[in-house]
């Protein structure tokens, strides 16, 4: 018994959801205030729905009894008159760190490989064990700020980790105790897609590795709820054990939102997302989550720009994202797409009103706004019952307010939490908004007072000459100080409102130190509605674009049918180069080639003296991604470039322009085994998947050489450290690979590790690598050891010594893409020769040029071109180097890379011959859609100027208002190369 009474009272302590009404108190009386208190004659929102005008709200021991126009008030009732005043339900932020202690990072770069935890799982970054319960201490001062905000129940966790623990959900009741603030001491379930900023552990270091992680986390918590582990895991424990509470899932960008979408969806969970401000740029595809977000409304400052050099360090996107992201709010809402609000990176709560306010201003129905704020919250958290409207039975949690709580001028007088009344502002002060003559020293003046009731402002005139004045207003009193004739003559006053009157009269001492009297004589009433209309006008917009960056699209460009007459094509096939040739081009396919074809309603291009070719496939490409290396591991076959594709990459535009339809997206060099490659067409405008190949090939990073065993990292513990460790690494996880696909195949239970998976897929034909490569001995390694595991290596590239073995290559069955003229950029590369090319395929090796470069990437045309200098190539040879070469390593020849009947439609049309230096894509059509046209691309210059001009001038006037701005700073992506580390995280 003794001990069963011991894990009640330990529950109790630890949970701290039960009121303790047994337990003994010194602090004070016992004896509980169980009177009822009847707020009548208010308009009283019971929901954002519901309204009762001039109604009663009646409430007992810190819960709604009753509401309506018709409450029965009990004799023993404490009635509060609130004619002319307004209740709402109080506020909830069901995203905060309140009385959380939020972890500070610790500095310097991470050479930490294991975990530091015993008992629990095996990367750092993974604490669903956590309980923000443990370690909360409620805030008073904070609180305090909450409730001003007019907030009364905050959500709150650690917000540290991957996979972050559980929450707390807490009333911001300073006058209560723990066992009656929290209402639920595991609230939710939080994930993130941010390495813990405290634990060391370096794997994961980038965006894919965090979404890897994900993945292998929920197959490991489903293996070990099926009894399958011979260990105790605590972290998967308490991560099945509260998979039935709501899930949170912090994205913070339109794009991570999509990609923790995409995590719930394939492990059966739908998340909580906590929005980034953009989804605005891609409602449809939020839409299509069905998830409800939690949206932060920390609207950007618009940017100093009075400095004009200064001005060209803000992008257009950024001027953009100043104008649009105040109407994200409107946008959800107009789009059926559930939300509720959080003060998540406000830097106070006190800021929350005026951005707010904002959002309303952009167009977000106050309705909404509300239940934003109240019902759906509840509802997210399963609470409907008991907080977020002011129904029977809900905790008497609720705002009085002098008006319409959306209003700039209203004022927050209380904030009742639990029943506690905190008190915001006296609402026995007197509105004194007003104009008023003012009679001072025999002169009369216009005195104009208007603004929130508690803090209003004053304005003052001589005639309509307007007198700087000091002026403030507290308690029923106003203070009023100005000066005249230069400053020469000064006025003081003190006074307050006459009673019986709404004139303001009191003490007023004149310039020569003698004290008199004054009275300002109420005239009138400010127009509050014109201002508010004023206030409530929408802004003027910019319109989003596909993407909402510089040379996006007003609208998706179409398919077209498109018939190229008379043009030098370029077929990359058998059929070499034809003159004065056709093309027809039908729903997205190459349907004829010939002469004197008829449109067939189709667009007729006159190609008359241009060049229509193939278009240009890059091998090797780091443009369009998000993140490059996961270095934190020497394998990361588990991360897919495919998660982290940046479709507002500028550089996809800009290879367009180059004449490049097909990328490989390549992980980088920082380890032996990489990530799985991302193989794109660049479908500028288009979602990130929309680019992705359908059916694509499986490809996957190697790598070879100084990069991979550290050479120039200032940190060297990871191992390999050299060629050797290189090698036996390769053999150990191929070894490993074969023996996990074996037991898979035989049907006995086995734990799925993503990773042994893609390294199955190698070894069984499945999936191709793609090897960054340089010295012939390591190249010579990696055929002998794909050749001991029985497949073979796809293609080398880089290889700037693969002339030394392309019989070698040759015999293996290997490709190379290689880059035409560089070398001695480095050691490894000190016996690189312009001629490696054409060594290699005068060896019959496919070769490709590729860029690894995103300046290099759209002028491959004319590093096609120096095959023709170095190794005398013909130039047919040449141009098939950057299209149906690069489109057979990668397993795409049968799609693109060549003009013939039947492949997909990605052509370019130059306007002169493709090798030259002088050639322009004039056209560059992806599946039949152009998407990039050069008399296009000139208008685009002019309209994004004229955008400029036009935001600059905006922010100019938001500066000359009075409005916050932030200093420009130039914000630009790196441009990602082989061994770019840690580009997001």
């Amino acid at each position: 018994m003794r001990i069963r009474l011991l894990s009640l009272a330990l529950f109790l302590a630890s949970a701290t959801v039960f009121a303790q009404d047994y337990f003994p108190t010194n602090t004070g009386v016992k004896s509980k205030n169980n009177n009822y208190t009847a707020f009548t004659n208010a308009k009283i929102f019971v929901t954002p729905t519901q309204v009762v005008e001039n109604g009663t709200l009646l409430i007992k021991n810190g819960k709604v009894v009753q509401v309506g126009k018709s409450v029965t008030v009990p004799k023993n009732t404490v009635t509060v008159n609130l004619k002319g005043k307004s209740i709402y339900p109080s506020f909830i932020d069901i995203y905060s760190d309140f009385g959380v202690k939020k972890p500070k990072a610790s500095g310097g770069r991470s050479t930490q490989y294991e975990a530091t935890r015993h008992g629990y799982y095996w990367n750092d970054h993974i604490m669903p064990e956590n309980n923000a319960i443990s370690v909360f201490k409620f805030d008073a001062k904070k609180a305090a700020e909450y409730q001003k905000a007019g907030f009364g129940v905050v959500n709150s966790h650690i917000q540290d980790g991957i996979a972050r623990g559980t929450g707390i959900l807490v009333t911001l009741n300073d006058d209560g105790t723990n066992s009656d603030r929290i209402l639920d001491d595991k609230s939710a379930q939080y994930f993130s897609l941010t390495r813990s900023a405290i634990k060391k552990q370096s794997y994961p270091s980038s965006l894919m590795g965090s979404l890897a992680l994900l993945r292998q986390m929920y197959s490991d918590a489903a293996w070990y709820a099926n009894g399958n582990s011979d260990t105790k895991d605590l972290s998967l424990e308490a991560l099945n054990k509260n998979k039935g509470l709501v899930q949170i899932f912090e994205a913070g960008d339109k794009g991570h939102a999509l990609r923790a979408d995409k995590i719930g969806d394939a492990n059966n969970i739908q998340y909580v997302i906590l929005a980034g401000g953009n989804e605005y740029e891609s409602i449809a595809d939020i839409k299509a989550t069905n998830a409800t977000y939690i949206v932060p409304i920390n609207f950007p400052d618009a940017y100093d720009v009075s400095n004009p050099y200064q001005a060209d360090n803000v992008s257009l996107a950024d001027m953009r994202r100043w104008n649009q992201a105040p109407s994200n709010p409107k946008v959800l809402a107009d789009n059926s797409v559930p939300f509720t609000f959080t003060t998540y990176d406000l830097k106070s709560p006190a800021a929350f009103k005026s951005k707010l306010l904002k959002a309303i201003a952009y167009g977000l129905p106050k309705t909404k706004a509300l239940e934003a704020l109240t019902t759906v919250p509840a509802q997210i958290l399963g609470k409907s019952n008991q907080i977020g409207s002011l129904k029977s039975g809900s905790y008497a949690n609720f705002l009085i307010t002098s008006g319409d709580v959306f209003d700039k001028n209203t004022t927050l007088y209380e904030n009742w939490v639990q029943g506690q009344k905190n008190v915001i502002t006296d609402k026995d002060v007197k509105d004194i908004n007003g104009t008023y003559n003012l009679a001072v020293d025999g002169t009369t003046y216009k005195l104009e007072i208007k603004g929130a009731t508690d803090k209003p402002s004053a304005t003052l005139k001589q005639d309509s000459t307007t007198i700087k004045s000091k002026f403030s207003y507290k308690e029923n009193w106003i203070d009023l100080a100005f000066a005249t004739n230069k400053g020469e003559k000064r006025y003081r006053m003190t006074g307050i409102v006459t009673p019986n009157s709404n004139n303001i009269s009191g003490k007023l001492v004149l310039p020569n130190g003698t004290e008199s009297t004054f009275v300002a004589t109420k005239t009138g009433d400010v127009d509050k509605k014109e201002k508010n209309k004023k206030e409530t006008t929408t802004p003027d917009l910019m319109p989003v674009t596909y993407p909402n960056v510089g040379y996006g699209y007003a609208n998706k460009p179409k398919q077209e049918n498109i018939l190229f007459k008379n043009a030098t094509v370029w077929t990359s096939e058998d059929a070499g180069i034809l003159k004065n040739t056709d093309v027809l081009v039908k729903k997205g396919k190459i349907v004829k080639i010939g002469t004197n074809l008829s449109a067939g309603g189709a667009t007729v291009i006159d190609a008359t003296g241009k060049h229509l070719t193939a278009g240009i496939i890059d091998e090797h490409s780091h443009i369009a991604g998000l993140s490059i290396n996961e270095g934190g591991q020497n394998s990361s076959a588990e991360v897919k470039m495919e998660d982290v594709v940046d479709n507002e990459d500028v550089d996809i535009y800009r290879n367009l322009a180059g004449g490049v339809t097909t990328i490989q997206l390549l992980h980088g060099s920082a380890n032996p085994i990489g990530g799985r490659s991302a193989l794109l067409k660049l479908k500028w405008g288009e979602s990130a998947d929309e680019m992705i190949y359908d059916n694509s090939p499986k490809f996957i990073k190697f790598a070879l050489g100084e990069n991979v065993k550290q050479s120039n990292w200032g940190s060297r513990s990871r191992f390999p450290q050299t060629r050797m460790g290189v090698e036996q690494m390769f053999i150990d996880y191929f070894q490993r690979g074969k023996e996990y696909d074996e037991k898979k195949k035989s049907g006995e239970p086995y734990r799925y590790d993503e990773e042994m998976e893609v390294i199955a897929e190698i070894i069984n034909g499945e999936r191709f690598i793609s090897c960054h490569s340089y010295v012939q001995s390591e190249i010579n390694m990696l055929m002998k050891v794909a050749e001991k595991f029985n497949f073979k290596v796809n293609t080398f590239t880089h290889i700037l010594e693969g002339y030394k073995v392309a019989d070698k290559m040759k015999e293996h069955g290997v490709g190379a893409s290689t880059f035409s003229d560089w070398w001695a950029y480095k050691y490894e590369v000190n016996d690189a020769i312009p001629y490696n090319a054409a060594i290699m395929q005068s060896q019959g090796v496919t070769v490709a040029i590729n860029s690894d470069d995103a300046e290099m990437s759209r002028r491959l045309n004319q590093e096609a071109a120096k095959t023709v200098k170095y190794g005398d190539m013909t130039e047919l040879e040449a141009w098939k180097m950057v299209t149906i070469n690069p489109a057979k390593l990668l397993h795409l020849d049968n799609r693109v890379g060549s003009i013939k009947e039947g492949k997909d439609a990605d052509l370019v049309l130059w306007n002169n011959h493709p090798l030259s230096v002088y050639a322009k894509a004039e056209k560059t059509l992806i599946e039949g859609v152009v998407y990039f046209d050069l008399e296009k691309d000139k208008q685009q210059r002019t309209a994004i100027k004229n955008e400029r001009n036009k935001l600059i001038t905006m922010m100019l006037e938001e500066k000359e208002g009075g409005k916050p701005t932030q200093k420009p700073i130039k914000k630009q992506k790196p441009k990602f190369h082989c061994d770019t580390m840690d580009a997001e995280w």
